[in-house]
């Protein structure tokens, strides 16, 4: 059985490098509807732990995927919002709630 990594070139595992795991597709859908504050992306998930959440926000930014603004204000605001890149993931965040809505939540 192969290997499918990356290194293969296998177009959906370097996707899911970027994107798998429990929480990095949900904080970039739920920036797909626009900028966020860390404290909004919090409250909308509210199973994330405060550690977790920080460190999926920067390996997404690190990724290119999401943008960070901190603003010079007392007390400090920090913005969250979706890349080109990030927004390039619309139509596959869209395919993915039809088919969940169609094949998993309708099954509940």
């Amino acid at each position: 059985m192969a290997n499918f990594n990356t290194e293969v070139d296998c177009p959906i595992a370097a996707t899911l490098e970027l994107i798998g795991g429990r929480w990095k597709t949900i904080i970039l859908f739920y920036l797909s509807s626009g900028k966020k504050r860390f404290g909004e992306i919090s409250v909308r998930i509210p199973t994330i732990s405060r550690k977790v959440l920080t460190q999926q926000l920067r390996e997404l930014e690190r990724d290119g995927l999401i943008s960070r603004k901190q603003y010079k204000e007392i007390p400090p605001r920090v913005e969250y919002s979706l890349t080109e890149l990030g927004k390039s993931l619309a139509p596959v965040f869209k395919e993915m709630s039809i088919w969940g809505k169609e094949n998993v939540l309708k099954k509940r």
